[in-house]
């Protein structure tokens, strides 16, 4: 590897703090996880790492760490350091580029979508995966096991999360009694939060989701009705599905608790960051592309024969040194992040779609609110069909490894 024109350049991956044996350090992810391990890095470390951005040459990055720490950084350590992310997939790489076409080119001739999950969040083992889903439902964290033939209303839809099942299973439970109870849906349209960058502000695809129990179907023909309504192509962004969890996580669920489960299929939608929005201060249905695409799913959801559920796959706030914040959280800003939540989760029981974004833009979504698209379109799509929205179940998780929080909730939508 010649140093004079190396320029390393780390790939876009997950990087937040940690502590590790009783160390702080970077951790590196990556979304696509191609090398199956995350890198942990001391600051001195990560400092040189963070120089990888394809501006920097080698010499560029010792000059940089003289200046920073006033002592000499070896050619040797910046390669090492190059070879290591290299042999994991994290530098924007040829290595990687082929990787990556040959990834994206499987995944668009496959039939199914893989699960990504299985054997890591939860069991891939159906029995096994049977018994952890209605462990879930256990108070006084989950609701209890649904009472079959009690039906408390007309069920439109629902917001759950996307945590995984070990810090939010109690509050995913919440809202699937509420769907197994007062659903009689033949169709879930699961609007997932799309956690990697998407060029289109919603992302489609029509192959089946495989899960434990054998794959569920998804709804070509209802995908067609919105495509031939909408001006853009809903399968540009198709490979962000592959490693999202955020529709799986729910799909398990209704997969193993859905009484007709074998009839039920979903229509999968991915739904990319507003963030544009927010720094234009402008509605969502403003942005290229939303207003379009909530019209054409509304007519299509109006013109479908089939008894539908709407889902949202949306966690809240996500606060501390993990996402960037200066201070980890603690007893007293955990109880005004949850005071500010439920005021916002009060837009949501009132179908208010832009008073729902307008709480967050005001705050230039200070508090990093990833599940901001699910919920809007949710919200947008029942329109005036909705009588009545009610919070099942709030909660928080806060992780002192990398002292953060996410929060989420739980909201049932009825008719």
């Amino acid at each position: 590897m010649g140093t004079e024109s190396f320029y390393p350049k780390l790939r876009q991956v997950d990087i937040f703090p940690a502590d590790y044996s009783g160390q702080k350090v970077i951790c590196l992810r990556d979304p696509l996880n191609l090398s199956g391990k995350i890198l942990f890095y001391p600051y001195p470390a990560f400092f040189i790492i963070r120089l990888f951005d394809g501006r920097h040459s080698v010499t560029d990055i010792q000059m940089e760490f003289m200046r920073r720490f006033g002592e000499l950084l070896y050619r040797e350590k910046i390669l090492d350091l190059a070879n290591q992310l290299e042999e994991h997939f994290l530098l924007d790489s040829q290595r990687f580029r082929q990787m990556e076409r040959g990834i994206i080119e499987a995944f668009k001739n496959a039939p199914l979508r893989p699960m990504a999950l299985a054997g890591e969040t939860y069991p891939d083992e159906p029995d096994s995966l049977m018994r952890m889903v209605e462990s879930c439902f256990t108070p006084p964290e989950g609701p209890g096991l649904p009472v079959a033939g009690q039906k408390t209303g007309d069920l439109l839809g629902a917001i759950a999360p996307h945590i995984d099942y070990r810090r939010g299973g109690g509050c995913y439970a919440w809202a699937h009694r509420a769907i197994i109870e007062s659903s009689s849906a033949d169709l879930f349209i699961i609007l997932g939060t799309a956690h990697s960058p998407t060029q289109r502000p919603f992302v489609l695809t029509r192959k089946n989701f495989q899960t434990p129990w054998g794959p569920v179907e998804t709804d070509r023909t209802f995908l067609n009705e919105v495509g031939n309504s909408c001006p853009f192509d809903l399968y540009e962004d198709e490979f962000a599905h592959k490693g999202e969890h955020s529709i799986e996580l729910q799909l398990i669920f209704l997969r193993a608790l859905w009484q007709r489960r074998d009839l039920f299929q979903i229509v999968p939608v991915l739904c990319g960051p507003f963030h544009e929005a927010i720094q234009e201060n402008i509605s969502p249905m403003e942005l290229a592309g939303v207003a379009p695409f909530i019209e054409a799913f509304k007519m299509a959801i109006l013109r479908s024969p089939k008894r539908i559920c709407l889902l949202a796959s949306a966690d809240l706030a996500h606060v501390g040194l993990r996402f960037g914040d200066a201070e980890a959280p603690n007893r007293f800003s955990l109880q005004s992040l949850a005071d500010e939540d439920r005021s916002l989760i009060g837009f949501a029981e009132r179908g208010d779609a832009e008073g729902f974004y307008e709480s967050i833009r005001r705050e230039r979504d200070r508090n990093r609110i990833c599940g901001l698209p699910p919920i809007y379109t949710l919200l947008q799509l029942i329109g005036s069909r909705r009588r009545e929205g009610r919070l099942l179940k709030y909660d928080q998780s806060l992780d002192t490894g990398t002292q953060s929080a996410v929060t989420f909730a739980s909201v049932a939508f009825y008719s």
